[in-house]
């Protein structure tokens, strides 16, 4: 495998990091860009199983971390679900110019919300995955129900998220309770398989429901049973990504 450690310019103008994983043929089927999980990282366990399994397939994947995530410049605070939207668009323009667009993009949770808003602004993109999505980029929102009133009042507060400390200000709740999550999807006009678990409890199965019926064909819902929200077990990683190697080569050999 070819691993290359990358950084390219983000929505706000910080340095975000990259990691692109080629095939040893060094002829990928296709480019694969893979939006990480709300407040995760390009190297979260799914990420980078989902990863591996794509490439083994000749796939090449790149993958980044968000602004002020992981290994990228820049404070978590001063994003947005736009700014994530806008890095999703910079680094497909960033693949574009180094090596091919993206004709497959893979979103895990708010991820997945970002990749169904962020499509229409990647044209070469032609199958779009979600793993755990929410309908609805507010859905993240009960994340600090409890700071609500705080960060209304003073701007911002402080608030815990997977045992990880983050500020969330007022313009993120406001930003996304602005979105237009139906109507992007109504109007994705791609190819669009929702992967869920019916034992999700972080972002509950009828989410998948609400993505699904909201969108045109062709689309497609695979269930993953047993599976966690963050899709930790090996096996449910593994068993995306040969369906998403199946699934997609239907696509991605079309003129966008």
């Amino acid at each position: 495998m070819a691993r290359e450690q990358l950084t390219f310019t983000g929505a706000i103008g910080e340095q975000l990091a990259a990691r692109l994983d080629v095939p040893d043929s060094g002829t990928p089927d296709a480019y694969v860009m893979f939006a990480h999980c709300f407040t995760g990282s390009k190297d979260v366990l799914a990420a980078v199983r989902i990863a591996k399994a794509l490439w083994l397939r000749n796939f090449a994947v790149f993958r980044f971390d968000f602004t002020g995530l992981g290994d990228s410049e820049g404070d978590f605070a001063n994003t947005t679900f736009s700014s994530n939207i806008d890095d999703l668009v910079a680094a497909s323009n960033y693949l574009r110019e180094t090596r091919e667009a993206p004709a497959v993009l893979i979103g895990h949770s708010l991820g997945g919300a970002a990749v169904l808003a962020a499509a229409s602004q990647i044209p070469e993109a032609r199958a779009i995955c979600t793993i755990g999505a929410p309908a609805d980029p507010e859905h993240v929102a009960h994340h600090f129900d409890h700071a609500r009133d705080e960060i209304e009042e003073a701007g911002e507060a402080e608030v815990s998220i997977g045992g990880r400390a983050f500020k969330i200000k007022r313009s993120f709740l406001d930003d996304i309770a602005g979105q237009r999550q139906k109507e992007n999807i109504r109007k994705l006009g791609k190819a669009l398989l929702i992967f869920h678990s019916p034992i999700d409890e972080t972002v509950g199965l009828e989410n998948a429901r609400q993505i699904y019926e909201a969108a045109s064909h062709p689309k497609s819902f695979i269930c993953l049973d047993e599976a966690d929200h963050l899709l930790t077990g090996r096996e449910d990683a593994h068993y995306v990504a040969e369906v998403i190697a199946a699934w997609a080569a239907r696509y991605i050999g079309e003129s966008a």
